[in-house]
């Protein structure tokens, strides 16, 4: 479909055969035969074939619909991403499409009016209610596992809960939660990194609500005493998004979580993602190694996962064979070999990771390193020609040498194998379309701010885009906040981004690994090579106006304490070693003074008996 600009009442249209033609269309008209976008009244079942967020996304919203024709409003009927999404648009509501321009303002006060979020849900509990008045759904009391999917796929409850995820991909939401409350139910979405409650609905009809998301993600609906996960996939205009469920049961009934995948979101580049400069750098060189171990750190939620994918999707070419073991798998990746692993059956990652060995990997990704097995394979497999790509659970990428050390990896292998260490954190971003600076920051924050970069290397800052001088006293410090508008819903923030730090294993950082170096002074020696925390690549986002100070210090509060922590946990690393070298000492010294009482006469017993060759049982040699 080839659309034009028109003029006037001259109208694109096109029938269902993609042919086109221009016509005249007669709408709702103000004086000077402009359409009154003020006033125009948007039915609900216009709206039924497409999503609000695919509205805003490609800038067009119907209007009107006929039996053969749908009314479209296009704010940029050039842009080539709107031409495809109006022909998928088409297709589904299966009618010729006649555009109209619209200006930007006027489609986002448009845009706002249809966006009642819940307006398809309350209706659709009205009807439930008035059909099922009595009839027991909720409890599934039907006989016929067939007469209780026939009903549960009826219009009233698939139109809650197509609405209810509908509703959250609007809210550009991460997990739908359907929690049974003692005498109600209550939906909550996660969005930006925070539950907020959006609706609640009568107790009753949540066991029919969890039942159609279960016949949706094909699980069973009579099992209702032990969790149970399942997933789905739904297209919207052309957008596939994934939906990872899991269902658990508790005291008020069972509880259904919905996590969010959108497949072209979720797998960003590395820049979206918040890496940038020498990190994205490093990274970018490393993932292309023949060999070794890449490992991100961080607790969950914090984006370990969506960092691995993005990382696989650059090195997702015909040429290699790329291996996944994870729990669970999230994001399906054309081309690559993807494995859940099922502890329950004995397949974990340590036993998968053995069979992978056997596929002729060259890329290999772990879920993550949750113990010595896991670890001892990850290093061996990075050791023996193979890419590894894993995520451990410490704070810091510094925290992820001690923390193998303990698993039991000597230190001269974890300095062969390991390539880099990154460590992440999520934080919100300011709202780039009602971004301003923050007038009067105390010159109290403005001098911790200049303290707390005081260590970074000057050329990194200005390679990233900091203008203040961190050296100057006089300089001033500029921070950024969003005020609020319809694209951030007048919150000031929209999405997230990353904080990272991430070490590069060269030749010198290998060595003192080698000596056992660890705690701060691994840190110390990063630094050399242009090292930045968290927390120093978080300032330097909220001096380039990408994320709020309050953010950064709400995920990296703790920094210093983990740091003190790290400390006392390497000297316990020591007094151990000490400890067991004492022991040895003191082990050997009794054994030699047990050896001289035996030649010592009386009490020598056969000694002149040759001792019996050492067994050579293959058992021995595990």
């Amino acid at each position: 479909m080839n659309i034009k600009m028109v003029k006037d009442n001259n109208i694109l249209v096109e029938d269902e055969n993609n042919s086109s033609k221009t016509g005249s269309v007669q709408g709702k008209q103000t004086s000077n035969n402009q359409i009154d976008w003020q006033n125009i009244d948007i039915k609900e079942n216009i709206l039924n074939t497409v999503s609000v967020d695919s509205l805003s996304k490609f800038q067009f919203i119907p209007f009107e619909m006929g039996d053969d024709f749908v009314k479209v409003a296009v704010v940029d009927q050039s842009d080539l991403n709107t031409q495809n999404a109006l022909k998928f648009f088409s297709r589904k509501a299966k009618r010729r499409l006649e555009i109209y321009p619209i200006d930007l303002n006027s489609f986002n006060n448009l845009i706002s009016k249809v966006k009642n979020k819940f307006l398809g849900v309350e209706n659709a509990l009205d009807v439930y209610e008035q059909s099922k008045e009595n009839e027991n759904v909720g409890g599934i009391k039907l006989r016929k596992r067939k007469e209780t999917v026939k009903i549960l796929k009826d219009a009233p409850i698939s139109k809650m809960v197509e609405s209810i995820v509908e509703n959250a991909i609007d809210s550009n939401a991460s997990d739908i939660h359907i929690e049974p409350i003692a005498d109600h139910v209550r939906v909550r979405y996660r969005i930006d990194g925070d539950l907020k409650t959006v609706i609640t609905l009568p107790k009753k009809i949540a066991p029919a609500l969890v039942s159609r998301v279960k016949i949706l993600s094909n699980l069973k609906i009579d099992e209702k005493r032990k969790p149970q996960d399942g997933r789905f996939r739904i297209n919207d205009l052309g957008r596939t998004i994934d939906f990872r469920v899991s269902s658990f049961p508790t005291s008020n009934g069972e509880k259904v979580v919905m996590r969010i995948l959108d497949t072209k979101e979720g797998l960003m580049k590395l820049d979206k993602l918040g890496i940038q400069g020498r990190d994205k750098e490093i990274i970018e060189r490393l993932i292309h190694e023949p060999y070794g171990i890449i490992l991100i750190t961080g607790p969950t939620g914090s984006g370990k996962s969506t960092t691995l994918y993005s990382m696989l999707k650059l090195i997702n070419t015909e040429n290699v064979n790329i291996i996944t073991l994870e729990d669970p798998v999230e994001y399906i990746l054309e081309g690559v070999n993807q494995s859940q692993v099922r502890p329950e059956i004995g397949y974990t990652f340590a036993s998968g990771l053995r069979s992978v060995l056997r596929q002729d990997p060259d890329i290999i990704m772990v879920g993550e390193i949750r113990d010595s097995e896991t670890a001892e394979l990850a290093i061996h497999a990075s050791l023996t020609g193979h890419l590894v790509l894993s995520t451990l659970h410490t704070n810091s990428a510094a925290g992820a040498i001690p923390r193998l050390i303990d698993m039991g990896i000597q230190p001269f292998l974890l300095a062969s194998s390991l390539k880099s260490v990154m460590a992440q954190r999520l934080v919100r971003s300011i709202c780039q379309n009602c971004k301003k600076p923050i007038d009067n920051l105390p010159e109290g924050t403005q001098q911790q701010i200049k303290r707390e970069l005081s260590s970074v290397n000057r050329s990194v800052l200005k390679e990233r885009g900091v203008e203040v001088d961190i050296d100057d006293p006089n300089s001033k410090v500029v921070v950024y906040e969003g005020v609020g508008c319809p694209k951030c819903q007048g919150k000031g923030m929209k999405g997230r981004i990353g904080i990272f730090e991430v070490i590069d294993t060269d030749k010198d950082f290998s060595k003192i690994i080698t000596q056992g170096v660890l705690g701060t002074k691994l840190e110390d020696e990063a630094r050399k090579s242009g090292f930045t925390t968290m927390k120093e690549d978080g300032l330097i986002k909220v001096l380039t106006g990408l994320t709020t100070l309050e953010e950064v210090e709400r995920v990296t509060e703790d920094d210093d304490e983990e740091e003190q922590d790290n400390d006392k946990y390497v000297k316990q690393i020591n007094m151990s070693a000490e400890s067991n070298d004492q022991s040895r000492e003191s082990t050997n010294q009794e054994n030699a003074h047990q050896e001289g009482i035996s030649q010592g006469g009386d009490m020598v017993v056969n000694n002149n008996e040759e001792k019996d060759p050492p067994s050579l049982d293959p058992g021995n040699f595990q």
